[in-house]
């Protein structure tokens, strides 16, 4: 598990600094590449190696009482000789599954995914071949350790090789020199995604923009390089490799120009975003109707193998989590009880998936006539409109401020997990009047289900501003991984623990 996923400090707003890195020329860039792609070949090839010994050994000598050993299936020999002649064959899936193009494969859920299929194939292959030619008999046993060894041992593999080259990103090596043309709202999203030059590979040389005047600071310290007129000669000068267009800065002219400059050419790649990047979130899809490509919108943030993925994440957290919550719920009910008049439970009506209402569970924490309470303090009353929180809440119980202490208040909530309305990890959950808070964003919080934990709350909470709230949302929703959620959840006892924001 990778423990160092990117989070940006939203307390910084949209100051970012950058780091001076080495800005090596194309060839040598493709060189580095080159050798990289080596290294993940000879990795992959020493790891199906490991794989053939550690089957053979475990199959053949552990003794294993479920394995029934024949002498004559058991040679060496012959083994090592399979194993030569499937090391090739493996290697080709590998190359034809794409899994040497190393740009494409450094998102780890698409590569387990690929390193399943293309591990498969070839043990598929080798039961054919066992089954077909009589002449031969190979040990159920061995292909079924040989197909688990090398899987396991080639990820084991790429975690290596992905570790030692963000090392390289680090010092610089790796990076793309790119431009983005276009200087407007969209524009400034784009560059602060790309910003965290480790994990995207791009080092941001500025903008290309008409109407505004070179060295115009835009983001940071990234300012506009020149005007659309200058782009071929900017790109030039620096060396750059990717052109990303903000096609909804630019107009169908200014990007067919463009394409006609860069479309063509080996040095440069252009790339246009879909112009939909600051409002929507989820995945676009391409699709043909009478050889018209269409674009289509995903209803939900995550699809295939990622939703599957944290569908596990939620039920198996969900369901460990119960043998606390269960005898939790019993004590603080009574103790709910005995301080107060009223339910065990508040049940809060929030935003759930595609727009659907759903009660999101909590120990109660207040009085049931808190909002008669309130009345009596009109300046708290105006304060909690605006900022939809108070840290000295007259309307909270005594029983209540020590729940909410130590975050204990939603701990009901994986009842609403296993309900499937709610996840583990996810945005925070807001009532539909909030809904107005997120403006143009607010249709990116119904593509993924509310979480009990998330970003905001390892994050200050309470004592960080609703707008940071927002951003720290809409960042968490764009880019998810099931990394990402994995790290927010160790890292939420630390923040009970230490109470920052919790009122």
């Amino acid at each position: 598990m990778r423990s160092d996923i990117y989070i940006p400090d939203f307390s910084l707003s949209t100051k970012y600094h950058r780091r001076t890195t080495r800005n090596p020329s194309q060839a040598l860039q493709r060189s580095q590449w080159k050798y990289l792609t080596w290294g993940y070949k000879w990795m992959d090839t020493l790891m199906i190696m490991v794989g053939f010994v550690l089957a053979y050994l475990v199959r053949f000598n552990a003794n294993l009482p479920f394995f029934y050993v024949h002498e004559e299936n058991s040679q060496l020999l012959f083994y090592f000789l399979l194993g030569l002649l499937l090391l090739p064959i493996w290697r080709l899936t590998f190359r034809l599954y794409g899994l040497y193009a190393v740009k494409e494969n450094l998102c780890r859920t698409r590569l387990f995914s690929k390193l399943f299929s293309a591990t498969t194939i070839p043990m598929f292959v080798l039961i054919v071949v066992d089954f077909l030619v009589n002449e031969i008999t190979i040990a159920r046993g061995w292909i079924i350790l040989i197909w688990g060894f090398v899987y396991l041992l080639t990820i084991a593999g790429r975690v290596v090789m992905q570790a030692i080259f963000y090392r390289l990103r680090l010092r610089g090596y790796f990076l793309i020199p790119t431009i983005i043309v276009g200087a407007n709202e969209e524009s400034r999203l784009l560059a602060g995604q790309f910003l965290n030059e480790r994990y995207s590979g791009l080092q941001l040389a500025g903008f290309v923009a008409d109407g505004l005047e070179a060295g115009t600071p835009v983001l940071g310290d990234l300012t506009v390089l020149g005007s659309l007129s200058e782009v071929e000669a900017i790109t030039r000068e620096i060396g750059v490799q990717e052109v990303i267009v903000t096609s909804s800065a630019v107009n169908n002219q200014q990007i067919l120009s463009l394409f006609q400059l860069f479309g063509m050419t080996d040095e440069v790649t252009m790339r246009l975003s879909s112009g939909l990047y600051e409002i929507i979130t989820t995945g676009l899809e391409i699709d043909n109707f009478a050889s018209v490509p269409l674009v289509k919108v995903n209803e939900f943030r995550l699809t295939g193998v990622d939703h599957f993925l944290k569908f596990m994440l939620d039920i198996s957290f969900a369901l460990a989590a119960m043998v606390f919550v269960i005898p939790l719920t019993i004590v603080l009910g009574i103790l709910i009880k005995l301080d107060s008049p009223g339910p065990i439970f508040h049940r809060r009506r929030v935003m759930g998936v595609k727009g659907k209402e759903i009660d999101a569970l909590k120990f109660r924490t207040m009085y049931v006539n808190g909002n008669e309470i309130l009345e009596d303090y009109p300046e708290l009353k105006k304060k909690l409109e605006t900022e939809h929180k108070l840290k000295d809440d007259p309307r909270v119980t005594r029983i209540g401020r020590i729940i909410r202490t130590l975050s204990l208040d939603e701990f009901p909530q994986f009842f609403n997990v296993l309900r499937g309305e709610m996840s583990v990890v996810g945005p925070r959950m807001i009532s539909p009047e909030e809904m107005v808070e997120y403006r143009k964003y607010g249709m990116n919080l119904l593509t993924v289900r509310p979480g009990i934990t998330g970003l905001w709350q390892v994050s200050g909470r309470s004592d960080i501003t609703y707008q940071e709230r927002v951003q720290m949302d809409m960042y968490y929703i764009r880019n998810w991984s099931i990394w990402m959620d994995l790290q927010l959840i160790f890292r939420t006892p630390q923040a009970m623990i230490s109470r920052r924001g919790a009122y």
